[in-house]
């Protein structure tokens, strides 16, 4: 009686964390990034002689939409970066570029996710865009049923990857107006493979105003 006591115990403390490893509320709260800390991000062009530069650039006229990699061998991230690619020619309509940040540069990794993102891809050597606050997910991402369901889905879509890399620091995707017409969209990945919605990001992308310059207006 003792020992079945015991293991039926035991059992439902593993239900029970399970169940809340399973619901949001140990999850790490994102906070959110001001256009001043974004703008002011040094990032690196990914050619051999690099050239390092302010993000603000990549959408100070045109706006942008940026994706932050988590990991480019990660297979869901290559599932987001190509429905994200998907958006590109209603995204060159409107004027809009589509970038990337990686927060590494190591063996093939880049160049080999190159074909399922259509948009240029800089590194961010200090992880500003994972910030203010970088938040992991370790081994609660593999109790978690809708990471299971994400990896599922990025299978039966084709996508295949590898583990080179670091992987636990969540990415995300912005929506950035130009100038000062600041953060138009900032999802925050709360798990792996936790896949920002396209429409979204479209009704975004609308929104943003061009810059024009002082000789534009004459």
């Amino acid at each position: 009686m003792g020992m079945w006591s015991i293991g039926a115990g035991a059992v439902g403390v593993a239900a029970l964390a399970l169940l809340l490893a399973n619901t949001d509320m140990f999850l790490a709260k994102p906070q959110k990034a001001a256009l001043e800390y974004l703008e002011d991000i040094d990032l690196k062009t990914m050619e051999k002689d690099a050239v390092t530069f302010k993000a603000k650039a990549l959408w100070e006229k045109n706006g942008a939409v940026i994706m932050a990699v988590r990991r480019p061998g990660c297979f869901l991230c290559r599932e987001e970066a190509a429905d994200l690619s998907s958006l590109k020619p209603r995204l060159d309509e409107l004027g809009v570029p589509l970038y990337a940040v990686v927060k590494e540069h190591i063996k093939n990794e880049v160049k080999d996710f190159q074909p399922y993102f259509k948009g240029e891809i800089f590194l961010d050597e200090k992880k500003k865009f994972y910030g203010p606050q970088k938040r992991k997910m370790v081994f609660m991402g593999f109790v978690r049923l809708g990471v299971w369901q994400n990896f599922f889905r990025a299978w039966k879509g084709g996508f295949s990857g590898n583990l080179d890399g670091e992987g636990f620091i969540l990415g995300g995707v912005f929506v950035m107006g130009p100038g000062k017409q600041g953060i138009l969209l900032e999802h925050r990945e709360k798990e792996f493979g936790d896949k920002v919605n396209l429409t979204s990001v479209l009704e975004a992308a609308r929104k943003i105003r061009p810059q024009t310059s002082a000789s534009e207006k004459q």
